[in-house]
């Protein structure tokens, strides 16, 4: 019987497995990678109610329970890095969308919090959360908690907290709901593929 408290296998380890020789250069593959995924997830928009919706909170918790804490971070912080240089990786045009004066706006606090969820879903994954649809969900809900509790906790800062609750989440609940049931359904069919494979 699989103890459950040892640390279990990333879904990209187990799909790709690499030496020790292989591994940095694994590494930087898919934090590269992530970041493409993450930036075209930010500047693309699905038509949703009642506000379009974008995917990148969807990426974010997916490659953190794909990638694990440690590559999960070290990913979003590439990211992020990349948008703090003046990169155009955020949402909206390469006017409004890029460097430390973006990221110190409005949405600096879900930005901070793609970090802290990271890490989170991330050390979910390596208990194995992301074997099944309902301890994903529940990983997945944790996850996007904490990014608009940052989010939410940063605009409330500058617009007040009432603001805040009804501008920056109480809009993107249902596409969050959603996203968090498809990222669910993806790991955990992702993983009975691999188990039918292996």
């Amino acid at each position: 019987m699989r103890d459950q408290t040892a640390a279990q296998p990333t879904l990209v380890s187990a799909v790709w497995s690499a030496s020790e020789s292989a591994g940095f250069v694994r590494k930087a593959l898919l934090a590269l990678a992530g970041t493409a995924l993450l930036t075209l997830s930010a500047k693309t928009q699905v038509p949703f109610w009642p506000v379009p919706m974008t995917m990148q909170t969807f990426v974010v918790l997916v490659i953190a329970m794909a990638y694990g804490p440690r590559l999960g971070v070290a990913t979003i912080a590439l990211y992020l890095a990349q948008g703090a240089a003046g990169l155009p990786v955020f949402a909206g045009t390469p006017a409004t969308g890029i460097g430390l004066a973006y990221m110190a706006g409005p949405t600096g606090g879900y930005l901070v919090g793609f970090m802290a969820a990271a890490v989170a879903v991330g050390a979910l994954a390596r208990r194995g959360w992301d074997r099944n649809i309902l301890s994903g969900l529940a990983a997945f809900l944790i996850g996007d908690a904490i990014i608009f509790a940052c989010g939410v906790g940063w605009l409330s800062a500058l617009i007040g907290i009432e603001k805040a609750f009804t501008a920056g989440m109480l809009p993107f609940l249902p596409g969050e709901a959603l996203k968090i049931a498809l990222a669910a359904a993806l790991l955990a069919t992702s993983w009975k593929f691999i188990k039918r494979r292996g």
